[in-house]
């Protein structure tokens, strides 16, 4: 342990939201994170939900390495050989009639890109957006994102709408109790229509809410807000940056969905742990954005290093096999879930997809009011025992982890994780109990 870089870590870096400035990490393979005190830690994050084949796979050290070698960054006007081969893998993956890319950094720059181009081929510029959405940090994306904090940082970009989302669990209209009808959706529509400027060109969503709690709308609720959208002329925007690329056991949840949107965007889960996003739209909606001067020129737009990672993702995905293996491994962790919460009576609710699964603890399950204070305590014995989880607790949204392990996980450590968590939720119930 270094002491004086964990003084250096307090005194000169900017404290951006959760993190421990108290513990510094020095190395991570598969799904194992190692601090500079040297303990192993259990990775059940993917990093920042982006390690999707766990941290430091070997198709991606070599592809960032013979990447290395040939071109790290060129000028944005120019386009590297890896950028055409990823958008050539990714074509093959995508519904049709999806097919053009752009690739940038991250979420929060695909879902700008997805923005403008709808405002610009719509010509107009009103968005809707889901409450508990995340769609990035940035502009027109935190405009459109109701999970983060909101206050503090001025104006928004104006013409965002919400609806509320469909969260049966905590119905934000205080209308259903574990099986949604949609009337969030019908009252967000006609509030909207009643303030609307006349000027509707978006409608953002994420298909696995996962900042919001792990929501998954019910069945039918993408295909009625894809026809509203129509009714209005707006475009239907995917945001699948944690639903993409086997996640949650399908190549794209649209394409479990059977619902293709205008433009989907995709990050987290595309550059293995790299910062790359892309934007994808049709051929009729790229040419009419073009024709009207569609930019968004940026230092690192078609990195070539990146694009190599991201094509290694795709062809190791593919090669073993991962989006079946999500939907398995998905299977046997919610089996250990659910014999958790027939002990635990904290938890309240588990809900989700293949390997992207949400656990909302409660102080009761009839209330359902968020053990929030439990959350707190489990998550930070949890990292003592050696498992990384990530908490999203907020009093109306709940108090919920998110778990979301590489694909490459072993059955042995899901089994570990579900044990660490066992003991956590044992030792803060019984210590909130005095």
């Amino acid at each position: 342990m270094d002491t004086e870089l964990r003084r250096a870590a307090r005194e000169l870096l900017i404290r951006y939201g959760q993190g421990d400035m108290e513990r510094l990490f020095v190395s991570a393979k598969g799904t194992v994170v190692r601090d500079d005190e040297g303990r192993e830690i259990l990775d059940f994050t993917s990093g920042q939900m982006c390690a999707t084949l766990g941290h430091s796979h070997p198709a991606i050290v070599k592809a960032i390495r013979d990447s290395a070698e040939d071109a790290i960054h060129l000028f944005s006007g120019m386009i590297p050989e890896p950028v055409v081969k990823l958008a050539k893998k990714l074509a093959e993956w995508l519904p049709d009639p999806l097919k053009r890319s752009m690739f940038v950094n991250t979420g929060s720059e695909s879902n700008e890109i997805a923005l403008r181009m709808a405002k610009m081929v719509t010509g107009r510029y009103e968005v809707l957006a889901l409450g508990g959405s995340w769609h990035g940090v940035t502009g027109q994306s935190a405009a459109a994102s109701f999970a983060s904090e909101r206050r503090g940082y001025g104006p928004k970009v104006p013409g965002v709408s919400l609806i509320p989302e469909p969260y049966a669990y905590r119905c934000p209209i205080r209308h259903c109790r574990d099986a949604c009808d949609m009337s969030c959706m019908k009252v967000g529509l006609d509030l909207f229509d009643m303030a609307s400027e006349g000027a509707p060109a978006a409608v953002i969503a994420e298909p696995v809410l996962s900042a919001g709690g792990v929501i998954v709308p019910p069945e039918g609720y993408f295909e009625a807000l894809q026809r509203e959208a129509g009714k209005r002329g707006m475009m239907l925007i995917f945001d699948e940056a944690q639903t993409a690329f086997g996640r949650i056991g399908e190549t794209f949840a649209a394409t479990g969905l059977g619902v293709t949107p205008d433009i989907m965007s995709v990050s987290k889960t595309l550059g293995g742990g790299l910062p790359l996003a892309a934007t994808i739209t049709t051929n009729d909606i790229e040419s009419h954005a073009h024709e009207r001067g569609f930019s968004y020129y940026t230092s690192h737009v078609s990195d070539p290093l990146p694009a190599a990672a991201g094509l290694a993702v795709l062809e190791t995905i593919e090669q073993e096999g991962l989006i079946e293996r999500a939907r398995e491994l998905g299977a046997h962790l919610r089996k250990n879930l659910d014999s958790l919460q027939q002990r635990y009576e904290a938890i309240g609710d588990i809900r989700g997809k293949g390997l992207l699964l949400g656990i909302d603890l409660v102080k009761d399950r009839e209330t359902r009011e968020p053990h929030l204070e439990l959350g707190d305590i489990t998550t930070r014995r949890c990292m003592e025992l050696g498992l990384s989880m990530n908490i999203k607790r907020r009093p109306e949204r709940g108090a919920v982890w998110r778990i979301a392990p590489p694909l490459t996980v072993s059955v042995d450590e899901l089994d570990r994780g579900t044990e660490i968590l066992d003991q956590a939720l044992r030792e803060g119930l019984d210590e909130l109990a005095g």
